[in-house]
């Protein structure tokens, strides 16, 4: 009979966005989950790794990591071949917007028509942020029955360029472009020091598909290793993701300060790119409708040549570990509240 290997570190990663990861980090339920089996927790984010340890937040390639982040980079890795699994899907409004510069009257996505795009290009090996970009500018061009081809997509090169979408608001400024797609609390905050306003809302459209981009939805992977190896690990990391959501749904306050700490952005921003409601809103499932969503992401990446090959979606999912945490969690007396802040 052959013995699992010992696991000694479990590995977590999320982007600095609203993630039931995130909270639980916050609240050190984590490493109180595993702590009496000797199992270490580590944020990639919080460790002190080389690029290529950190890297492994987009390829995968740790078969002990369970990241929570977009789905542009982890498409990418499994059309890649890396053997992760879907393991569960959110969806939370980041406040999606197209700016145009200060005077210009340009407003609603009708008027995007023959307007020069900005599309930032970073010497990264998946360029998640001309992903959004498209994908952004697409849904709210379709949302009026137009396409890309019906504007005029403009490279910007983003490398020297600090900052989430300094490259793209740089070209705003000096009109070297027409339009530019932002998202989420630190968007809010560079929008408003560029002096840019919001020609579209892309969180108004009443289609959601037409919100489908990076973080809508957002998924949570495993490496098959784990599930193999440790199927007990990834339920209970899981269901105390569960725990949490639930927790943050009953605490708005709280939320937003975490919000604030894991988007570095300030309360201006956290207001301004998320509205009220979103900690009621971070409890991932696996449903039909939201695998939906993400195959016409799988759909729309293949098609702008971001993914090497295709991903089914709906066999890369597996319902059974989200399935098995929250009978874990409803067999599992509620915790008194922990003395660590």
């Amino acid at each position: 009979m052959t013995h699992a290997p010992v696991l000694d570190t479990l590995w977590f990663t999320r982007c600095p966005v609203p993630t039931a990861t995130g909270i639980a980090a916050d609240r050190h339920w984590l490493a109180e989950e595993f702590a009496p089996d000797g199992i270490a927790v580590r944020s990639l984010q919080d460790a002190t790794l080389d690029a290529e340890a950190r890297g492994t937040h987009y390829t995968h390639a740790r078969p002990t990591l369970i990241r929570e982040g977009g789905n542009v980079p982890a498409l990418w890795a499994r059309s890649r071949g890396e053997a992760t699994r879907l393991v569960g899907l959110t969806w939370i409004e980041e406040r999606q917007t197209v700016l145009v510069a200060p005077g210009s009257g340009i407003r609603g996505a009708a008027a995007l028509r023959g307007l020069r795009l900005a599309l930032p290009r970073h010497s990264v090996p998946v360029d998640f942020w001309r992903a959004m970009a498209i994908r952004g500018f697409e849904g709210a061009l379709a949302s009026v029955g137009l396409g890309l081809d019906d504007a005029r997509p403009v490279d910007v090169p983003a490398d020297g360029h600090r900052g989430q979408w300094a490259a793209e608001l740089v070209a705003l400024t000096r009109g070297d472009v027409d339009a530019v797609y932002v998202k989420g609390a630190v968007a809010v905050e560079a929008a408003r020091r560029a002096g840019a306003e919001v020609a579209v809302e892309l969180d108004d459209l009443p289609d959601r598909i037409h919100r489908v981009n990076n973080g809508t939805p957002r998924p949570i992977t495993v490496h098959q290793r784990l599930l193999d190896d440790h199927p007990d690990v990834v339920d209970r990391f899981l269901a105390v993701l569960l725990r949490a959501s639930d927790w943050a749904a009953r605490q708005p306050a709280e939320v937003a300060r975490i919000l604030g700490a894991e988007t570095g952005a300030g309360a201006a921003g956290v207001s301004g790119a998320y509205r009220p409601g979103t900690h009621r809103t971070l409890h991932p499932v696996l449903s039909d409708d939201r695998l939906g969503l993400l195959a016409r992401q799988e759909a729309a990446l293949r098609a702008h040549g971001f993914l090497p090959e295709p991903v089914d979606v709906r066999t890369w999912a597996d319902p059974g570990p989200l399935t098995r945490a929250r009978q874990l969690l409803e067999a599992t007396p509620t915790p008194q509240p922990s003395l660590t802040p």
